[in-house]
């Protein structure tokens, strides 16, 4: 077929959208001393109208408006493909990874509203301070733990064995779970969802003996027992990880090695 025959690609409809993003700059007014409040940092919605295209989400919207609007808009991403987990973000009131929601799944009539994800303190624009959602999970002993004499071979598990916490292996990290959950907004003590989840893919590992260490730690008043079974952190899970069910198996295992 000749050039002149062939039929031209079909463009990728455009239209025009709206970023209401909240913006949180640092105080640079110093601390009054020792053990005084830390001044608080300033908050403002910045608007932006921007033309993006059907393909588009809304990582790419944000790029645009630092690349090409604000140079000073400051967020997390890293691999851009819902696996790293760094884009985690309040888009329209709900958790979710700004690379894997297209734009034109939203309602584009209003302005999509962005912010920084709850719970955790803002250090700027969209970027919170990870620092306590990983403290608890490095609390609850991510790793395989092992007693005994090493083995020759590698540790064996059959298909049902994997399968009973095949789920909770799928955690990216993102907080996205614990970030939406209400009792870790109002508790900092509280462990979130995500160390229980990943006390869970440990605790229902047949190669693990550290399960009975792990499950004392989440016996703790801060622990499983916390949770108010609002399933907010399964319906935030970008993953799809039953974490409602997760914690619930782990408040049903303490229960069993307790009584």
């Amino acid at each position: 077929m000749s050039d002149s025959t062939q039929t031209p690609a079909k463009e990728v409809a455009s239209f025009s959208v709206t970023l209401k993003i909240m913006r949180t700059i640092p105080s640079d007014e110093p601390s009054a001393g020792y053990g005084a409040p830390t001044p608080e940092p300033t908050s403002r919605w910045d608007t932006f109208t921007l033309t993006m295209h059907g393909t588009d989400r809304v990582l790419d919207a944000l790029h645009k408006v630092k690349w090409e609007l604000d140079g000073t808009l400051t967020f997390r991403r890293s691999c851009a493909h819902g696996v790293c987990g760094s884009d985690a973000m309040r888009i329209n009131g709900r958790n979710r990874l700004a690379c894997k929601t297209l734009l034109k799944d939203l309602n584009l009539t209003k302005p999509i509203t962005i912010e920084p994800i709850k719970g955790l303190p803002v250090l700027k624009d969209l970027v919170v301070n990870m620092d306590p959602f990983f403290d608890a999970y490095r609390e609850v002993q991510p790793f395989l733990i092992a007693y005994g004499v090493e083995p020759t071979a590698e540790r064996l598990q059959s298909v049902r064995e994997r399968a009973r916490f095949d789920d909770t292996t799928k955690c990216i990290l993102c907080a996205c779970c614990t970030t939406s959950c209400p009792v870790f907004w109002n508790d900092g003590q509280y462990f979130g969802p995500a160390a229980i989840v990943n006390a869970h893919r440990w605790i229902f590992d047949s190669r693990d003996d550290g399960a009975a260490d792990r499950m004392e730690i989440l016996n703790d008043r801060e622990g499983v027992w916390r949770c108010r079974t609002t399933f907010n952190c399964t319906d935030a899970c970008p993953r799809g990880i039953q974490v409602t069910k997760a914690i619930s198996q782990v408040k049903r295992a303490i229960l069993i090695r307790t009584h």
